[in-house]
């Protein structure tokens, strides 16, 4: 009887784990990854700053799916099979142990990306799975015995009775014109997780100062996120914003990513606590300059800017303070606006906001409901998250499915 073959197109994280979880639940099969570049497991290499952060150490899986802003409701049923916890469990069945920092993201305890990938790898030549690179897809069709022919760029071609997606999100929708010919329906894509930029910034000055309890918000619309903010040479960033862009990925791009951004450095405050904070203040120190004094901890540097954009001078006291004066440095405490004039991706660690529709894949197997025998995983399906370990969480669990139903 000859050999059943499964291909997989493409050589990240979503592809080597599917293609090590279809040759551990179908021995007898032939296995081979092809991707397109010279080289395989790129943005493992390069995410968490060279480190990797695997996944985060969220093991409730309601609270897991808060960090998705789309495809939450396909991975809740993802998830059942396959979650954080199933990832952490298989790293460290397969000698690789993972720490998790205080923010909750995991890294392997070497702190080296290349941790994962030699784990990945070797796994990959134990099993027997064939690697090939430099080999781009240009086409699949599947042929009247349901079976596929797989078309190179470079005119080879190659059999298949499944095959496997997991090329990662793509920025521009003419990309995905060889897998809407499968008659699959594409998402338009747009970027998700940038950061936002201000030109010419009162802030750009204070770059590098980080504010530990913001929010971030989109003026006009309901949508905030809290976290860290980072004030950069460029305008803005840290978890707070790139969460924020995240989840108004679809709305910023149709603003052309110009739109007014508020920042309220003292999320844990509202306007009256801080009015009650400033007429103690008033009360029990109203000899003492403001300028010198921030409240709540607030780095000095950005304290001291608020109050220059609120008219109080560096000799100042809170005995001579104004009630407009007061007024205006409430409102850049609380509503801090700027005037965002475009975006900046990292390109090595781009997700994308899109790809293949949801609806068209069977969340309890990942496989095609148009196409018989192909099955999807990772970035390239229309599911993106916040950042801190959630789009590789994905991308295991999905390609994990993917590989145990392949050939069933």
């Amino acid at each position: 009887m000859q050999k059943k073959k499964i291909i997989v197109v493409g050589g990240g994280a979503a592809g080597f784990f599917g293609a090590i979880a279809a040759k551990e639940h179908f021995p007898e099969a032939e296995v081979i990854i092809l991707e397109k570049n010279r080289t395989v497991l790129n943005k493992v290499r390069i995410s968490g700053g060279g480190r990797c952060n695997v996944t985060h150490a969220c093991f409730d899986n309601k609270q897991l799916l808060k960090n998705y802003p789309r495809g939450s409701k396909f991975l809740s049923k993802v998830f059942t099979h396959f979650d954080a916890q199933s990832t952490v469990d298989w790293f460290h069945e397969n000698k690789v142990n993972l720490k998790i920092e205080p923010d909750g993201r995991m890294f392997p305890m070497t702190n080296k990306s290349e941790t994962i990938v030699e784990c990945l790898e070797g796994k990959a030549t134990k099993l027997g799975i064939q690697v090939l690179k430099s080999s781009g897809v240009k086409s699949i069709i599947q042929n009247s015995d349901n079976r596929f022919t797989i078309n190179l760029l470079h005119d080879e071609t190659y059999e298949a009775d499944a095959v496997l997606i997991t090329v990662g999100g793509f920025p521009n929708l003419s990309s995905y014109d060889w897998l809407a010919a499968l008659g699959h329906t594409i998402v338009s894509p747009v970027p998700s997780l940038f950061t936002f930029n201000v030109p010419d910034s009162a802030f750009s000055a204070l770059s590098g100062i980080a504010v530990e309890t913001s929010e971030a918000r989109v003026a006009g619309t309901k949508i905030s996120q809290n976290g860290p903010s980072l004030v950069t040479h460029w305008g803005f960033s840290g978890p707070a914003n790139l969460k924020l862009s995240a989840w108004a990925a679809r709305e910023l791009a149709e603003k052309n990513y110009s739109f007014q951004l508020l920042i309220n450095w003292l999320a844990s405050e509202n306007e009256n606590s801080i009015r009650q904070i400033f007429e103690i203040e008033k009360k029990q120190n109203p000899k003492r300059t403001i300028h010198n004094y921030p409240i709540k901890n607030l780095p000095t540097r950005l304290w001291k800017l608020l109050c220059e954009l609120s008219e109080i001078n560096e000799t100042l006291r809170w005995i001579d303070v104004s009630n407009r004066q007061v007024n205006k440095l409430i409102e850049n405490l609380l509503n801090s606006a700027h005037k965002v004039e475009g975006k900046s991706t990292f390109k090595d660690e781009f997700v994308t906001c899109g790809g293949i529709e949801l609806s068209e894949v069977n969340p309890e197997t990942m496989e095609s409901k148009i196409v018989k025998g192909l099955f999807f995983a990772g970035e390239v399906l229309d599911i993106d998250a916040v950042t801190g370990g959630y789009n590789f969480q994905a991308a295991w669990s999905t390609a994990f499915l993917a590989g145990k139903n392949i050939l069933k």
